[in-house]
Order: C-alpha cells, then sequence, then structure tokens
C-alpha cells in the first residue's frame, strides 16, 4: 500500500546540515516534531570537521557583556539569539553529549579531544535517536508555483509545515556552503557575500619572500583605524595571515573598498615601551648590520627582521629610524584573500528581512539561521557560537508558529 502524502511529508524540513542546521533539527526533534534535513554534499559537518582541524574552538569563556560586542552588525534578533543560548549553554550541550571541554590560556573553549569528529558522530547518534532524518546529496532547487519545496533527491514538490533554511554563507565553497542559494530565493533581501576572517595581499620583496614565506611573526600588535589587535601572522606569498589579521579584516575590508589601500601599523615588541627600544638600539656599535642590532639589542626574530628591512627598503628609511620601525612599522594592504580561502563571510539575508524569531516577511513559516544571515564575528569562537545561537532561535521561532 502506497502511504498518503500526509503521512510522508515531514512536518519540518531543515536545509542545511552544518552546526546551524543540526541544531535546529535537534530542537525540533525534541519537541517531538518529524524533521528532515537536506544537505547537497555526500556528508553532513563538512566545514565543522574542517574548523575540528585546528583544535574546534566552540566558542570563547569570556562574560557574556564582552561576548556580544564581538558580533557585528548585532540587531535585537541577534543578541536575543545570543543570549538565548550562551556560551554557558553550549558548553553544557556538548557535555551532554558526553564531550568535555576545556578553557584554554586565551579564553578559547575546546573539547578536551581537540577534535571535531567525536562531538559531531556523538550529535548524530543523538538525532538519530529523535527521528531526525538526514538526507545527503540532496540539493534544493528552489520554489515551485505552488509554494512547494524541490529537491534533486524528491520525485515531487514537499509542502511540510515549516522549513529551516541553514544553507551557509560563501566561505570555502568546496565545503558546502556555496553562496549560490541567493538565486533560488527571489523576493528575499541579500546583502552581497564577502570574505571575512580573511589574510591580506601586500607586495613582498623577492628576497623577504625567499628567506620567510612560512614564518610565523610572534607576539604582535597591529593597529588600523583605531583598533588593535595581538596575535601571530604567517607570512605568505600573497601577504599575511593569522589570528592577528583577521580580527582586522572588517574596517580593513571596508577601507579597501573605500580607498583602494590600507596602512597597517605593526609593532614588534609591544612588550617594551618605545623609550625603552630607543634606548636599547641606541647603545648598539655602529659597526653592527641592522639585523645584528635588532637582534641583539631587542631580541627579534629572523622574520621580524626582515620586515623591518622591507619598510625601510620600501619607505627608505634609515639606521635612525629603527626604533619607530620596531614600533610602528608600517605596511601596505593592497587587497585580502578571496571567498575561497576566508574563514568566514560577511552579507547574507538582512535583518529588515526577517521577523524577531528570525521567520522571512517575504516566506512565512520559513525561518533562516547561521552565516545565510548578515552577521559577522572574529574568530575566537565566536563564529560557532552565533551558528549554533541562531539554529537554537530559529527552531524555537517555529515552535512559537506552530
Amino acid at each position: 500500500m502506497t502511504p498518503s502524502p500526509a503521512a510522508t511529508t515531514p512536518d519540518i524540513i531543515v536545509i542545511g546540515a552544518g552546526p546551524a542546521g543540526l541544531m535546529a533539527a535537534e530542537v525540533l526533534g525534541q519537541a517531538g516534531l518529524r524533521v528532515v534535513v537536506h544537505d547537497q554534499m555526500p556528508s553532513v559537518g563538512r566545514k565543522f570537521l574542517m574548523a575540528g582541524r585546528g583544535g574546534l574552538n566552540l566558542t570563547h569563556s569570556e562574560p557574556l557583556d564582552a561576548f556580544l560586542p564581538r558580533f557585528a552588525p548585532a540587531p535585537p534578533a541577534l543578541v536575543d539569539a545570543l543570549r538565548g543560548f550562551t556560551p554557558a549553554d553550549l558548553i553544557a550541550w556538548c557535555e551532554g553529549l558526553g564531550v568535555p571541554t576545556m578553557v584554554g590560556s586565551s579564553g578559547r573553549v575546546f573539547p578536551v579531544t581537540m577534535k571535531a569528529s567525536p562531538l559531531l558522530r556523538a550529535w548524530l547518534r543523538r538525532l538519530e535517536g529523535l527521528g531526525v532524518e538526514i538526507r545527503p546529496r540532496s540539493r534544493f532547487l528552489g520554489r515551485d508555483a505552488d509554494g512547494g519545496w524541490l529537491f534533486s533527491t524528491e520525485a515531487a514538490p514537499v509542502h511540510p509545515r515549516a522549513v529551516v533554511l541553514a544553507m551557509g554563507g560563501a566561505s570555502w565553497p568546496r565545503l558546502g556552503s556555496d553562496g549560490a542559494w541567493p538565486a533560488l530565493l527571489p523576493g528575499v533581501p541579500v546583502t552581497p557575500f564577502a570574505p571575512s576572517n580573511m589574510g591580506v595581499t601586500l607586495d613582498w620583496s623577492a628576497p623577504f619572500l625567499a628567506r620567510h614565506e612560512g614564518a610565523a611573526a610572534k607576539r604582535l600588535a597591529i593597529t588600523f583605524a583605531g583598533h588593535t589587535a595581538r596575535g601571530d601572522a604567517v607570512v605568505t606569498k600573497a601577504g599575511l595571515e593569522g589570528g592577528v589579521i583577521y580580527a582586522l579584516s572588517r574596517p580593513v575590508r571596508e577601507a579597501l573598498a573605500r580607498d583602494g589601500s590600507a596602512l597597517l601599523s605593526i609593532d614588534l615588541r609591544p612588550d617594551l615601551a618605545a623609550a625603552a627600544v630607543a634606548e636599547k638600539l641606541g647603545v648598539r656599535g655602529r659597526a653592527e648590520s641592522v639585523s645584528t642590532v635588532l637582534r641583539k639589542a631587542v631580541g627579534l626574530s629572523p622574520v621580524a627582521i626582515g620586515l623591518v628591512q622591507e619598510g625601510i627598503h620600501a619607505g627608505g628609511a634609515g639606521r635612525a629610524d629603527l626604533a619607530s620601525l620596531v614600533k610602528a612599522l608600517p605596511l601596505r594592504v593592497t587587497g585580502i584573500a578571496g571567498l575561497a580561502r576566508a574563514i568566514s563571510s560577511a552579507g547574507g539575508i538582512g535583518w529588515d528581512a526577517l521577523d524577531e524569531h528570525l521567520m522571512l516577511k517575504a516566506l512565512p513559516g520559513t525561518f533562516a539561521c547561521g552565516e545565510m544571515l548578515d552577521w559577522e564575528a572574529p574568530t575566537g569562537g565566536y563564529l560557532l557560537q552565533g551558528c549554533f545561537s541562531t539554529g537554537v532561535a530559529a527552531a524555537k521561532g517555529v515552535l512559537a508558529r506552530l
């Protein structure tokens, strides 16, 4: 006997099996609803697993009042989502799956195993126990004239009671979030995608690259447009990457769009005051080379010395300017890495297109979460927390509507 359409149609469809989509599916499954998750990739959570290669920074332990300003823009609906499922809630959820967490020296929160795969396996077992069905290799194709939802794996349009969209942004497209979905949702306002938490490009000299490509410059303080970030940066063939660069990605991206370039100021010894650096450099012998002076007097690493020499050659500074170059080395950024290499993306569905429950005003009964929404945040646990929190909020929105 062939089941009737009412018997086979799920209560809820979730499109996208990343952290936001799976979290929405869990909340809805716990409410007793029949949930089917469609994902175009052969397996789920591919970007989540990629994040695990760096230890899976789940969230951050700083107080919520310090945590919330990391997100931009931060409209009331996003703030409510983050307050509704906090970092403490995420840690408790993780522990509930049998995956203990730890807080690193920087305040970042990781699984003790520093891996994503054990957490994902435990999560999928829980979802299976809730009756959540995941259909891989199922591409969303749009909607038909009657409002049905079309998928490559379905013989006919599907008419669920509600839909949660969690198709991601546009960074690392080979992992599934290719940013192609705006064309499938006509009438939904979408801010164009742009790279976020991305590397920057600089015009390195050939000698510098030959010596230092791949080297990490440690314990920097970089200032741009009134923002200062501390951390490490890695020299690449194209420029610089790393956490200290990512932290400045938004103002740098905006300056490049507006002015065509951006001038970074790099403090190579942020632990030493400018007067102390000048004093140490002033007592070195005139016969010593610049690299010897910088190494012996202020303890610069080879790559940091190379950066100073780049500044000398690019700006014509002399030996007398060494102290200022150590404390405020100017490096001109000429561009940014593209979406294919960016850790995350800015842009997405505008907040004016959503109600307070993350439902699309143009598509009643359809909710959106995760990187589909127009927000960005630095690395450090904020990105995953934003995805988890908005996934919970979208699911609660579905429940409130039903």
